[in-house]
């Protein structure tokens, strides 16, 4: 069963200090912050406030020596080590109480290629820092829908974003990756070199090593997309979700949509009668010719008489930083997902049940279109397992801070429960923290027992195992 990953409280006691702290901070160009330093509190904070764990020290990683530094502290030591770099783990996964945590937000450097179409790319760049780079020369990496996720973590799972269906997931862009394993070395790995390993770290995580920087093929995108949201009354989400299974069938791959259902915030660009009431969206991209996607997009926007129609032409940028408001660092967040092939009818109306008990104002939930190109790569091809699902749910419950927080909880498990029989697998990163079957279910028996076997050769000993962990295989 998952579980609760914090108190959200910070009334612990500090973990007695670490006597090998003062070697490691004289090994490392930057910085190394502990439970006795003023800006300890503020350092160990990670996306998710829900979680509250106390490192015996966080070490800010300058470059590639100083991660090497830090995973030989941490096999020498036999602490408990967290890997993090924009800190969007779920269940908080790149924090830990009384260990050390690898920091590798200041690894920065992003390398654009315009004429080759490749972006070399750092651990620490978060997602919007690197469209900022690629959007200059028209390309980008498919990559996630908040521009404050880390594409490190993202990347490592699989990477599911808007620009998907045409391009394929984060992790189909890859060539290659510089890691530094368990004891310390260096390696790097892609289609020619250390192929295995490569595979693996296509949807593995951070299972085998920590991956310093990446090397992605660019794709042609924007600047200009058609994209937005259209709203609808939530009343009417059982017969939305009808039309839009059907309307979905036939789409180009070109087109890449959510459907949310959520209370409506107070926008300007939302009626201020509908503010706070249930609502039902549809998100779009196209990313293709605009007069096409027009001609596309239009049985959808004549479906009712909407609430708002935001769905334009605007930069893709604009389009990729959307939904950072209803996302933001320290509130308190709560998902369950699962993938299922299609929309059935009994799906339909559960969520339209379901849908009329949200609480929380904050609380929303994206069912992701998947297909097009991410189910043109074989499914033996990476790690990743599901490129045959129809849909990603990702029911999220979320609060400002503890109140109401475990009503919303229990909102996400009894909904969750309600669709297991539609269930057929689950996105590795939109996990929480719900045990070895569940890991398991992610990759598939078969991967499982390769993603093992390759844990074995690469950390038999499982020092990165504060993840979403695959166990060693026994000899």
């Amino acid at each position: 069963m998952d579980t609760v990953t914090g108190t959200g409280t910070t009334d612990r006691a500090a973990p007695p200090p670490d006597p090998e702290t003062d070697g490691l901070a004289a090994a490392l160009r930057g910085d190394l912050v502990t439970p006795a330093d003023p800006g300890y509190d503020l350092a160990r904070q990670i996306w998710n406030g829900s979680v509250d764990r106390r490192p015996a020290a966080i070490a800010y990683c300058a470059g590639v020596a100083d991660v090497i530094a830090a995973v030989r502290h941490a096999a020498a030591t036999g602490v408990p080590f967290a890997v993090r770099s924009g800190g969007h783990s779920f269940p908080g996964q790149s924090l830990c109480d009384g260990g050390l945590v690898a920091d590798l937000s200041r690894l920065k450097g992003i390398r654009i290629d315009p004429e080759a179409r490749t972006a070399r790319v750092q651990a620490g760049v978060l997602l919007g820092e690197l469209d900022h780079e690629t959007q200059q020369f028209g390309q980008a990496v498919p990559a996630g829908i908040v521009t404050h996720t880390g594409l490190a973590g993202l990347t490592l799972g699989g990477g599911i974003g808007w620009l998907m269906r045409r391009h394929g997931l984060t992790i189909d862009q890859l060539l290659s990756v510089d890691l530094v394993t368990a004891e310390g070395g260096y390696v790097r790995a892609s289609e020619n070199e250390n192929p295995d390993l490569f595979w693996g770290v296509r949807g593995g995580g951070g299972n085998f090593g920590i991956v310093t920087e990446f090397e992605f093929r660019l794709n042609p995108v924007g600047p200009a997309v058609l994209a937005g949201p259209i709203i609808w009354d939530a009343a009417d989400s059982a017969r939305l979700l009808r039309f839009y299974r059907e309307w979905i069938a036939d789409v180009p791959d070109g087109l890449t949509t959510a459907v949310v259902h959520r209370k409506a915030l107070p926008l300007p660009e939302i009626p201020s009668e509908w503010h706070g009431r249930p609502i039902a969206v549809v998100i779009c991209c196209w990313t293709g010719d605009l007069d096409e996607g027009e001609r596309v997009l239009r049985p959808l926007r004549r479906f009712g008489p909407p609430v708002a129609d935001l769905c334009r032409a605007k930069p893709f940028t604009e389009h990729q930083a959307m939904l950072d408001p209803s996302y933001p660092r320290r509130r308190w967040y709560y998902f369950k997902s699962f993938d299922t092939a299609e929309l059935t009818d009994e799906i339909i109306e559960i969520t339209d049940d379901r849908v009329r008990g949200i609480r929380s104002p904050l609380t929303s939930f994206p069912i992701f279109h998947l297909g097009g190109a991410i189910s043109r790569t074989g499914e033996d091809d990476t790690a990743f397992s599901g490129r045959s699902a129809g849909h990603t749910f990702n029911i999220n419950g979320s609060c400002a801070g503890p109140e109401g927080f475990e009503e919303e909880r229990e909102w996400v498990r009894d909904f969750w429960s309600a669709l297991t029989r539609h269930h057929t697998g689950v996105y590795v990163n939109f996990l929480m923290d719900e045990g070895d079957s569940r890991i398991e279910q992610a990759y598939g028996a078969a991967k499982y027992r390769r993603l093992r076997a390759l844990k074995r050769r690469w950390d038999p000993g499982n020092l990165f195992r504060l993840n979403q962990n695959i166990p060693p295989a026994e000899d």
